[in-house]
């Protein structure tokens, strides 16, 4: 882990030039990134791809499933470096912290070179985006301006919308609806009802990460002013709306189970097992114990997704 010269109460020095920064390598870059964090991101496309490929009379262009992955990878690297950067800026980031250790808070790197990095991500990102416009048409322009305009604004600008409430409903977008619907357009220039339907489902299931993130800083972000919804609303609002998002999750998906086999509807009865085992170690635990609850939540996006593949190819 990168090193940092540190005053006598363990604290990173505030003296600049006392500061040993780490060299930025590659290692270090893609640290930076956070590449725990790409699975909730990369799974919508994922998915959304074998959703066009079935659907679209089994056509698939690998080129543009490439190009998709690239810009979901180089977006979520995006919102992580500048999480970061704004975080530590705005008093987020302290040492009392629970989460996973942050680079500009650590010393690992100085704001500047991280605030860089956000836009050399971003704007990496864009000039990926610019590909498709010539597999899917210009009116992509104004989806692609929206996405890099909300990850900058999650953060930043004088209205952060993840120090506003507004996180959760920025996952369900960005983490399912978008992801999904754009994915499905891309690669069969046309949208579907279905594959909006599944994209809620799985936004609703990612956002429960978000929560479970949000659950357990609820001391910290009230400290800093973050006000997301566990802080304006409180932590049993956290915990009924992670219910509440997996049974509307499941709710959403129970047409498709009406005519498969029992075998996917056995599958899907484990999963609600599974999802239900998480909800109360969500109740039971607290402070670090909840980064168990974190990483378990993800895995339960992971499950349902591919459950959700099962589905759709197997489903009669």
């Amino acid at each position: 882990m990168p090193q940092n010269s540190r005053n006598r109460q363990g604290k990173p020095s505030t003296a600049s030039k006392k500061v040993s920064y780490s060299p930025l390598t590659p290692s270090l870059a893609f640290q930076l990134a956070a590449p725990h964090t790409w699975v909730a991101a990369i799974m919508p496309v994922l998915f959304s791809i074998e959703y066009s490929a079935i659907t679209y009379s089994g056509k698939l262009s690998i080129l543009l499933a490439l190009i998709l992955l690239a810009i979901c990878i180089l977006m979520q690297s995006a919102v992580n470096v500048l999480n970061d950067y704004f975080d530590f800026k705005k008093g987020a980031d302290k040492e009392d912290r629970l989460g996973p250790e942050r680079a500009v808070a650590s010393g690992w790197i100085t704001p500047k070179a991280m605030l860089w990095g956000t836009f050399i991500t971003l704007g990496l990102s864009c000039l990926c985006g610019c590909f498709l416009l010539f597999f899917a048409g210009w009116e992509l322009i104004g989806v692609g301006i929206a996405i890099a305009i909300c990850v900058l604004a999650y953060s930043a600008g004088p209205f952060p919308l993840a120090y506003n409430g507004l996180g959760d409903v920025c996952v369900v977008l960005f983490y399912g609806i978008i992801p999904v619907c754009f994915t499905y357009y891309v690669q069969a220039l046309s949208f579907s009802l279905l594959s909006f339907l599944l994209s809620l489902s799985l936004g609703l299931l990612s956002a429960n990460i978000l929560i479970v993130n949000n659950y357990r800083d609820y001391e910290q972000d009230k400290a800093a002013r973050k006000r997301t919804t566990i802080v304006l609303f409180g932590r049993t609002f956290g915990l009924v709306t992670y219910l509440l998002n997996g049974i509307l999750a499941f709710l959403i998906t129970l047409p498709l189970l009406m005519d498969a086999s029992p075998w996917l509807v056995c599958l899907f009865a484990a999963f609600s097992v599974l999802f239900a085992a998480t909800w109360l170690e969500m109740k039971q635990y607290q402070g670090r114990e909840l980064n168990r609850t974190l990483g378990h939540t993800a895995r339960n996006v992971f499950i349902y997704a591919v459950l959700l593949s099962v589905v759709l190819l197997f489903g009669s």
